[in-house]
C-alpha cells in the first residue's frame, strides 16, 4: 500500500502533482501528433518534458519523505 491510501498529508499534494503531470503529458502527446514541429514547438516539447520530469521527481521525493521544492 502507498501513503495515499492512509490519507497522508502529502497525498493531496501528490494528487495535484499527478494532475499536473497528466496535463503536461496530454499537451505533449498532442504536440507530438504533428508530422513536423516548428522551432517554437520544439522548444515547447523540451519545456513540457522538463516540467513532467520535475513533477515526477517531486512526487517521488514526497513519497520517500524527502521534499526539495524545485521552482
Amino acid at each position: 500500500m502507498d501513503m495515499e491510501t492512509f490519507g497522508s498529508p502529502n497525498s493531496e499534494v501528490i494528487h495535484h502533482l499527478q494532475e499536473q503531470h497528466r496535463h503536461y503529458s496530454e499537451k505533449l502527446e498532442s504536440l507530438l501528433q504533428k508530422p513536423y514541429l516548428s522551432a517554437e514547438e520544439q522548444l515547447e516539447e523540451v519545456r513540457l518534458k522538463k516540467l513532467k520530469l520535475s513533477i515526477k521527481d517531486e512526487m517521488e521525493a514526497l513519497r520517500h519523505g524527502v521534499f526539495h521544492h524545485v521552482a
